[in-house]
């Protein structure tokens, strides 16, 4: 087994004020985060995405197995053809059947249907793939570790950067997703965990007036 290499980690010390003083300019950020579903068709950077990509991968994986592929795509014929197929699978959860009541029941506050006509709208679509397994040098499989939990931190990271850049996105499951395979031609140990849709919101974009839930409801304190 080959030795572990180290290196130094000397983060520049913050003073606690400055700690502080940050943690609140981060919640006032993201406390003004929303899913977008009307979106503008203004040109957004092409690498402005790659960063915030980049950013999302500088998260905590198992073993450091980096267990996820980011797939994007501003071809718009691409993004037609997962117009089409997105709102066929939908098409069929709300009105097909396969969605239970009380799941419609659940999403009817939030206005949502089987039309996602703003994935033709968006300059940008990621879609991220996690890696059931990986490869080795001589080709042999290699497992993965905690690949889910890896990639739901790597895709929050991912929305943050996001947000930042004052863009929105959504992240879109459209279940099943083994469409989305198919069209980005994956490899079979990939499996597709969100499709985000990228740009500036619209003018007359709307979202639904919600809550979140107080700090009080979430944490539970053990304190010394």
């Amino acid at each position: 087994m080959t030795e572990p290499a180290f290196i130094p980690y000397r983060p520049i010390p913050v003073p606690i004020a400055e700690v502080e003083e940050r943690a609140d300019r981060f919640f006032e950020l993201m406390d003004g985060r929303r899913s977008v579903r009307m979106f503008g068709d203004q040109p957004v950077p092409r690498a402005a995405i790659e960063r915030a990509i980049a950013t999302a991968s500088t998260a905590p994986s198992g073993a450091h197995r980096q267990p996820w592929t980011f797939v994007l795509i501003g071809d718009p014929a691409i993004k037609r053809q997962i117009r089409i197929a997105a709102e066929e699978e939908e098409r069929t959860n709300y009105e097909g059947g396969r969605l239970p009541d009380d799941w419609l029941e659940a999403l009817a506050p939030l206005g949502t249907d089987w039309h996602k006509g703003f994935l033709e709208t968006v300059p940008w679509i990621v879609v991220l793939f996690e890696q059931r397994y990986g490869f080795n040098p001589d080709g042999s499989r290699r497992k993965n570790f905690y690949v889910k939990e890896s990639v739901g931190i790597a895709c929050g990271l991912f929305i943050a950067a996001i947000h930042q850049m004052g863009l929105a996105t959504l992240t879109h499951t459209p279940s099943p997703m083994a469409f989305l395979t198919r069209l980005l031609e994956r490899p079979e140990n990939e499996r597709p965990f969100a499709m985000l849709p990228i740009g500036y919101p619209a003018p007359d974009c709307v979202v639904p007036d919600l809550t979140r839930k107080p700090l009080d409801d979430v944490v539970v304190r053990f304190l010394g």
